[in-house]
């Protein structure tokens, strides 16, 4: 087992090299927000799709459009509004009097980086037209399915303060979502460098492409190869199986879990797992990187009891208490 390992560890340290290009590019412009940045290069390597929640001003729309322009890939940004259409999005067919044809005409939807800015202000018919798009990476316009290109992530955000004008996000649609993210503000320190480096009129980074789609498929192999000890395997179901059947670990929650994680969820911990491991430069999992990205994978798909909002208790608290609770191999 430890020569596997060393191989693996071999695989990790070729072709992990990329990321410091990365972060080093992306703090040219965004300031602090490491947890930010990390969890959409941890989007990238898992092939999941990251939701943003956070109040306006805090990089979230600068941070994706920031990490685009970082690849040698196709990006799309799309501001969501309540008047848009599904073919706004996807396409549609235009006919050609001429020859008395249709032919196709593919939407923004068709490239590698997707930002969906404002998600929740789209209406359920182009909610429901991004569920396939997100979910089986292809599209269907008239009777014609067409693939996406590979890689292609949706990143998306939404602002919850502002609840007018806006339509909330099935509980379906956000299950597709590998990991919820929520926007923090900058400590002092970090907010006097951004008044230090942004308030300045026309100023703009001229950032280039320094990555190629194909650096990250062939990191998301070794991703996969990352060794996932059996405890950790064991550890990461209790985790899950705790917020549906609490009371099995001893866990007084049952009255304020409404829903509790999906077999998505398990799958997608232990990848994120996988994919934090990766990210410090590791070829096996351990019980930290396990709950380092536990919040992210669940607080989505642990859904609380009224009980629970009563008493100011959210899914990070539900899931604060779980990784408390359960012992740690």
């Amino acid at each position: 087992m430890s020569n596997q390992i060393d191989i693996i560890q071999e695989r990790v340290d070729a072709e992990r090299g990329f990321l410091d290009q990365i972060r080093q590019q992306m703090a040219r412009v965004v300031i602090g927000q490491t947890y930010l940045v990390d969890r959409l290069i941890l989007g990238l390597l898992c092939d999941g799709h990251v939701l943003l929640e956070g109040v306006p001003g805090l990089a979230k729309t600068l941070s994706v459009k920031t990490l685009a322009s970082l690849f040698h890939t196709k990006f799309q940004r799309l501001q969501f509004t309540p008047d848009l259409l599904p073919a706004d999005l996807l396409g549609t067919l235009i006919y050609n009097p001429k020859d008395g044809e249709f032919t196709i005409k593919k939407g923004p939807i068709f490239a590698n980086l997707i930002l969906a800015d404002e998600i929740n202000r789209a209406p359920a018919k182009v909610q429901s037209a991004l569920l396939e798009a997100m979910q089986e990476r292809q599209v269907t316009i008239g009777d014609t399915t067409y693939p996406l290109p590979a890689p292609f992530l949706v990143l998306a955000t939404e602002n919850p303060i502002e609840q007018e004008g806006t339509y909330p996000l099935p509980e379906a649609q956000v299950d597709r979502f590998m990991f919820k993210l929520r926007i923090g503000y900058p400590s002092i320190a970090e907010e006097r460098q951004i008044m230090e480096r942004h308030a300045i009129t026309g100023r703009q980074e001229d950032l280039k492409p320094v990555v190629e789609g194909q650096q990250v498929l062939d990191a998301r192999k070794v991703v996969n190869q990352i060794y996932l000890d059996e405890k950790i395997k064991d550890y990461i179901l209790s985790i899950i199986f705790a917020t549906r059947a609490p009371s099995d670990y001893n866990l007084k929650l049952e009255n304020y879990i409404r829903y509790g994680a999906s077999p998505r969820a398990t799958i997608c911990l232990a990848l994120a797992s996988r994919a934090h491991a990766f990210l410090q430069g590791r070829a096996y999992v351990t019980p930290q990187d396990v709950k380092s990205m536990a919040h992210d994978v669940l607080r989505h798909r642990v859904l609380v009891t009224y009980e629970a909002e009563a008493e100011e208790l959210d899914s990070d608290a539900i899931i604060d208490e779980i990784l408390r609770e359960l012992p740690v191999p």
